[in-house]
Order: C-alpha cells, then structure tokens, then sequence
C-alpha cells in the first residue's frame, strides 16, 4: 500500500432545507456535515484526513479517486474536490492526548495529591526515560 502527502478525492455536496450533507463515493463510510458552504468544505477536509487516516492505520487498500466527470449527482447535488495534506494531521493524530487508567497505592496517591503532582507529567517523563526516548520518532 502506498501512503501519500496530499490526497484529492471528489465529494458529494448535497444540498438539503436544513444543510449540507456531504459524502466520498470512492469511500464508503465518509460522512459529514455543515450548515455552509465554507463549514460543509472544512468538515469535508476534516472526514477525509480521518477516514484516509483510519484506512493507512489498518493497512486497508486506499482507492484510487474518481474522476469528477464520472460522479453521478442528483439536481440538489455538486461536486467537490476535496485535498487534504496528510503529514501534519498524521503529526497531530500521533500526539493527541489517549486516556490511560493507572493503579497505585492510596498511600502514593495522598503523597502526590499534597505535592500536588500531575500524573500525566510525571508518566510520560518516566516512560521516556524507560524507553531511552526524548521525543517521538517519525
């Protein structure tokens, strides 16, 4: 599987009294919303960075895009070319914040709440040390 910087897929903008639905033909599953034009367009780059993301993570085989004139629309309808830079939102996916459940003594955790420790701080600092890392490997 080849993973790209930039991806360009088609989107459909379906036009509706109450927003913008928008969805990927060549990906089943992408979904999306908005109230405007402008807010359908940036959910749209949002759905697809996370669903093309998703699918690199699983290993799973990334279509090829169709081309604009082979997308079928309804009068309601338009579409979209959509583009999504892939490295920075890959940066941001792999340091976002993931919850951890930790078991320590309630001894340990009296102590820590009096010097008023920050748990998070405190593993990640520990973790890197254990691990012989300063910083994430790309």
């Amino acid at each position: 599987m080849e993973i790209k910087s930039r991806y360009v897929y088609p989107a459909i903008f379906d036009y509706a009294d109450d927003g913008i639905s928008v969805s990927f033909p060549d990906l089943p599953g992408a979904f999306t919303c908005g109230d405007t034009d402008g807010e359908a367009l940036y959910m749209a780059k949002d759905c697809l960075a996370l669903h093309l993301y998703g699918m690199e993570v699983d290993g799973d085989v990334i279509p090829e895009p169709s081309r604009v004139p082979d997308v079928e629309t309804e009068p309601n309808q338009s579409v979209v070319l959509v583009d999504v830079w892939m490295p920075p939102f890959r940066d941001k996916m792999a340091n976002k914040a993931v919850k951890k459940t930790l078991t320590i003594p309630q001894w340990l955790d009296d102590l820590a709440a009096e010097n008023k420790v920050n748990y998070s701080h405190i593993l990640q600092d520990a973790l890197k040390e254990y691990l012989g890392v300063s910083e994430r490997k790309k």
